[in-house]
């Protein structure tokens, strides 16, 4: 038979798992909602990214098509895609940090590397 000592410890640690449970359920919908939107330095793009880099919204200002010619325009949206990708796997990476700290991505998997790239692509849910 357990003693009380060892029932205490158990529902300690029943405590914890269950916290660590919220947290992670928690952790997961702030994930869900995470989106980052970049504009280019003239205004006329602005992308939305969601938390797997997927593109949410492509917003063109009305004159984008007489200020840029189309590969312009092209290399514009990649660029703000890009970028708007980088800031949510930014965010991704500080919502991540409390439960894998100092996990080096990069070292472990390459420069391009972050905690995203385990995530599933759009899609393949």
């Amino acid at each position: 038979m357990a003693s009380d000592e060892q029932w205490r410890l158990l529902e300690q640690l029943v405590q914890e798992v269950d916290q660590q449970t919220e947290q992670l359920r928690r952790m997961q919908e702030r994930m869900r909602d995470l989106s980052a939107t970049a504009t280019s330095k003239d205004g006329m793009v602005t992308v939305t990214v969601g938390p797997r880099g997927e593109v949410r919204a492509i917003d063109l200002d009305p004159r984008v098509y007489r200020k840029l010619s189309p590969s312009e325009l092209s290399d514009t949206i990649v660029a703000q895609i890009g970028d708007a990708t980088r800031q949510v796997s930014g965010e991704l990476k500080e919502l991540m940090a409390p439960l894998v700290p100092d996990l080096p991505f990069e070292d472990l998997f390459g420069d391009e590397t972050g905690f995203e790239s385990f995530l599933p692509r759009p899609g393949t849910s």
